[in-house]
């Protein structure tokens, strides 16, 4: 995959009236996450997993937040969001469909169903569908290598997938959606 740059330099914040990280939030991390680590580094990824189940994502502001209640810097808050795949920094869609891209899964077709399914839901890698119906997320390995290909679809892991068994799932989550 080839890194595309984004212009950024002149990338302007949205604001919120309010903050993200309400009173009751902060104080769940002062007095709940920061006490169990030696540092505020160290509560970082629990403090964002608060975050994300919150909103869905970490917001862009709220990585300011973030850094602020635990005495870093935002670039060490967006460095995290940025790297690990459990978090988000913009919005997902309601139905997140995580692809599996470990090697087993690359032997046994992985791309054939991403390839499908950009094609399919009219976005690429990483984006969201124009209607918010679904994200497509290439993910590295989930575990199942033994059942590959296999994907995290909403959180529930489904193996030996085909075109067609992809389909169907697309199809089910499109008419609940």
């Amino acid at each position: 995959m080839a890194w595309i740059a984004k212009q950024s330099a002149n990338l302007k914040l949205e604001k919120r009236d309010e903050p993200y990280l309400t009173p009751a939030l902060v104080e769940k991390i002062t007095k709940d996450i920061m006490p169990r680590y030696a540092t505020g580094k160290g509560a970082l990824m629990t403090t964002l997993h608060e975050v994300q189940h919150i909103y869905g994502y970490v917001p862009w502001e709220a990585m300011v937040e973030i850094a602020k209640v635990l005495a870093i810097t935002p670039a060490q808050v967006a460095d995290v969001v940025s790297f690990y795949e459990d978090y988000s920094s913009e919005p997902l869609g309601k139905n997140v469909v995580g692809i599996c891209q470990s090697i087993a899964c690359e032997v046994c077709g992985h791309q054939a169903l991403l390839d499908h399914l950009k094609i399919r839901l009219d976005i690429d890698v990483h984006e969201t569908s124009a209607d918010g119906k679904f994200t497509l997320l290439g993910m590295e390995c989930i575990g199942a290598c033994d059942n590959a290909p296999c994907a995290l679809i909403n959180g529930k892991q489904y193996n030996n997938l085909s075109i067609s068994m992809v389909d169907e799932i697309v199809d089910r989550l499109s008419e609940d959606s």
